[in-house]
């Protein structure tokens, strides 16, 4: 395993790298007012590529790691990379699209990842089998439609949930690192060793990534690096859970909560507001902790000013993340546990996004007074 996440992380190290010098000229940029942009001048998005680059290359070299008995635990473990790469193809290729011409609607793609949500199900036979009660299970068994239908919603909403918390130095990474080294650590426990080398290769081409991106902000993961993250994450979590019976489907959703919550309060106060849920707007959690919690820096250059409150924003986020992704690894078994933990987050989560908006800084966050 080691073996495996050191290729994937030199991959995505040299290839990211490679991708921020070939396209730091050749992509189009965000218009300068774009309610998303929290950064000067122009950073390349093209960081999905070095990721794929890192995650794909890795697991299609598996069988030679293991023909040199350089595997580790999963010497003997079969993927078919192909399936997977298929099912991701429409999808990223959509944000490869999008990260070089900015010019592809969200009606375009939404219907590309619902395509690939299509695959998923078709390749690799993804589907919610059960929903962790005794009760509804037998019903929900009987008919095998509504859960292919909520596994392809799944892996349709997760990539754009991935997209619309990218807005920061090493936000969205380091919440897909922490969740792929979670469902690796559930998927060993299961034994389930063709999963956890999926999330291995995919945590540690992400940390090859990060160091281009955090803090520097040298290069952007774009729609392609959020649409990576989401559609394996998505699909390795329907797939343990369909797998094991003994892994609450509650496990990854509240391993996810954070990108899957703020999706969903964001299309509803967005409709409440009488907008387009597919607006872009600048209202997102991460955005009103850069506003109103994030100290404002004193350097004269104004480029360096924005990037380090850029990259101050992250770590508010990821202690946020810390407090699911803890009690999910704890209780992975116990349904009714996570389903508390889920409900805990959502109060925590309106709570502090209502104090953010009506200034209500919370006192340990304040500026001492002189």
């Amino acid at each position: 395993m080691i073996s495996l996440a050191l290729l994937a992380f030199v991959m995505s190290l040299v290839v990211t790298l490679a991708m921020r010098r070939v396209f730091r000229r050749r992509c189009g940029v965000y218009a300068a007012d774009a309610p998303q942009r929290f950064h000067f001048g122009d950073t390349p998005r093209m960081g999905g590529l070095g990721l794929l680059a890192g995650w794909a290359l890795a697991l299609a070299a598996l069988p030679l790691l293991q023909a040199a008995r350089m595997a580790g635990n999963i010497d003997r473990v079969r993927l078919d990379l192909p399936l997977w790469l298929l099912m991701l193809l429409p999808a990223f290729a959509g944000g490869v699209l999008e990260d070089m011409t900015q010019r592809l609607t969200v009606r375009w793609r939404l219907l590309l990842t619902l395509t690939s949500g299509l695959l998923a199900w078709w390749l690799l036979g993804t589907a919610v089998t059960h929903l962790g009660s005794g009760g509804l299970d037998a019903y929900w068994r009987a008919v095998p439609w509504p859960g292919v239908a909520l596994a392809v919603l799944a892996v349709t909403g997760l990539p754009h949930a991935f997209n619309i918390i990218d807005g920061y130095n090493g936000l969205a990474g380091m919440v897909a690192l922490v969740v792929c080294l979670a469902l690796a650590h559930v998927s060993m426990q299961v034994g389930d060793r063709e999963l956890a080398a999926v999330t291995v290769a995919l945590a540690a081409a992400t940390a090859g990534f990060l160091v281009w991106n955090y803090p520097r902000g040298l290069i952007f993961a774009g729609d392609a690096g959020a649409y990576l993250w989401g559609l394996v994450i998505a699909t390795v979590s329907l797939l343990l859970v369909q797998r094991h019976p003994s892994v609450s489907p509650w496990f990854p959703l509240l391993l996810l909560i954070y990108p899957v919550w703020e999706t969903m309060f964001s299309i509803y106060r967005k409709l409440w507001r009488g907008v387009s849920p597919g607006m872009a707007d600048a209202l997102h959690l991460h955005q009103l902790v850069y506003r109103r919690l994030v100290r404002s820096v004193l350097y004269d250059d104004e480029a360096k000013r924005m990037l380090v409150r850029n990259s101050r924003t992250s770590p508010y986020l990821w202690s946020f993340v810390a407090l699911t992704v803890v009690p999910a690894l704890l209780f992975w078994r116990y349904t009714g546990v996570l389903m508390a933990f889920c409900l805990l987050f959502a109060v925590s989560y309106v709570a502090a996004y209502l104090t953010l908006v009506r200034f209500k800084v919370p006192r340990m966050f304040q500026r001492p007074r002189r």
